[in-house]
């Protein structure tokens, strides 16, 4: 069957989803942390160890993590699957290891004529009940739009007519995406050369959530004075995929006391677009 707009709004069972002190510090080494100053900066994500350093956890580490029961919304040709956006909400800071429970929901889905853009959400609660972490993922399926329904809202973001306040340059390594995909996507777009040639890409490409990792660690020193704490929310839109080894630039506006506008760069094409993070005092 195709895409089933009437899925949109179901909720699945929840589950059990937890995560270990390692998968943090993968998670943190497969976004780049430390590579700049291995004893030093970053020690608090990069060892669980070091003397007088708590072990903490990214906050981009949430989108990673699964969980929850996604109900059915149809069926679609994986190949023509894009990842277009992904936000991350949290509720308080994530902690480096621990056990939650998850709900999966399928948000909006809209009728872009040629594709169906469909939003899957997930709300993870701790231990004790209270909220950890909200993700919003939007899902462009092409070949799967043509209902006549609805397209879905515009978006005005725009970059504000100023140099930003902070411009963060990250390079990649050139095996970043054989560390990054120890954290859970196994997809072989991002390791086998064979399978990204029929993709239509010279080499593997890098994860787009390895690139949202590394924009979220630049705005998390950047602006959040380090402290995952202050960390609130981060989303936009994945614009350009990135080849492992290239240079992110993350440029940030700060708008007011708890928005941030951002986008990340690799010289002058946007990789990742539409940016808007949350902080808290």
């Amino acid at each position: 069957m195709p895409i089933n707009p009437d899925a949109a709004g179901s909720v699945g069972e929840p589950s059990e989803v937890s995560w270990t002190s390692k998968q943090s510090l993968l998670y943190a080494l497969g976004v780049g942390a430390g590579v700049a100053d291995p004893t030093g900066f970053e020690l608090e994500f990069t060892t669980e160890n070091s003397d007088g350093i708590a072990q903490r956890a990214l906050p981009t580490m949430g989108v990673v993590l699964g969980g929850g029961r996604t109900p059915d919304f149809g069926s679609f040709n994986p190949v023509f699957l894009l990842h277009a956006e992904q936000e991350i909400t949290c509720h308080r800071e994530i902690p480096a290891e621990g056990t939650g429970t998850a709900t999966g929901k399928v948000g909006d889905i809209y009728d872009k004529g040629k594709a169906a853009l469909v939003y899957l959400e997930t709300d993870v609660v701790g231990a004790d009940g209270e909220p950890l972490w909200s993700t919003r993922s939007g899902l462009f399926l092409g070949g799967e739009g043509g209902w006549g329904g609805d397209r879905g809202p515009s978006n005005d973001w725009a970059a504000p007519d100023r140099d930003a306040d902070h411009v963060v340059s990250y390079a990649t390594r050139s095996d970043q995406a054989l560390l990054y995909r120890l954290s859970g996507d196994r997809n072989p777009l991002h390791s086998d050369p064979t399978f990204a040639a029929a993709a239509g890409f010279d080499m593997p490409i890098l994860h787009g959530l390895c690139t949202y990792g590394f924009t979220g660690r630049a705005l998390l020193h950047a602006v959040c004075g380090s402290d995952p704490a202050r960390f609130g929310s981060m989303g936009g839109r994945f614009k350009s995929p990135v080849m492992p080894g290239e240079v992110l630039d993350v440029h940030a506006w700060e708008v007011d006391d708890a928005t941030v506008l951002f986008q990340t760069r690799v010289g002058d094409r946007v990789v990742f677009d539409a940016g808007v993070m949350t902080r808290l005092a």
